[in-house]
């Protein structure tokens, strides 16, 4: 079996398709249940990612914005999950290690979202959480990143390369 990804479309397809997927579905999911678990309607959660398009109008926008929310959150899944594929292509060790790579991805994703996509944004967070969330919020998300978003790219990217058959 191959652990060094072909420098090929079908492999790239594969690892996007297969990556972008689930750590869409995971990521969201965990978003879903975290934030209901405090009181806040799916919805509201789906708004919360359409206003870094919208800004603070997502929030009056209803479902169609919900709906937007989603959109926006699995191009951003895709494109988390293509750009570790293509960086496989050069770094092979993220396809032969990825228990080890696809964390440290997954932090690096938190990162970049936190600190360069979000202030660049027009991203307004809903009503103020209740008190003493905070802590809670930034564990969730650092796990989330780890475990649902860099761990099942970085897999996925694995499982691409190892692939015998095309799509």
């Amino acid at each position: 079996m191959r652990d060094v990804p072909p420098a090929t479309g079908g492999y790239l397809i594969r690892a996007i398709l297969a990556g972008g997927a689930i750590a869409g579905v995971l990521d969201i999911a965990d978003a879903l249940v975290f934030h209901g678990l405090r009181g806040v309607a799916p919805g509201r959660v789906l708004q919360a990612i359409a206003s870094g398009l919208l800004g603070g109008q997502a929030f009056a926008g209803g479902t169609g914005t919900a709906v937007l929310g989603l959109g926006l959150h699995f191009v951003i899944a895709f494109g988390a999950a293509a750009t570790y594929a293509v960086a496989s292509l050069r770094l092979p060790a993220l396809v032969t290690r990825p228990l080890l790579f696809g964390p440290l991805y997954g932090l690096a994703v938190y990162a970049v979202m936190q600190h360069v996509v979000l202030p660049l944004s027009a991203f307004r967070a809903g009503p103020p959480a209740p008190a003493g969330t905070t802590d809670w919020n930034l564990v969730n998300l650092l796990l989330a990143h780890i475990f649902f978003v860099g761990l099942p790219i970085a897999l996925s990217a694995r499982w691409a390369s190892r692939r015998q058959h095309p799509i």
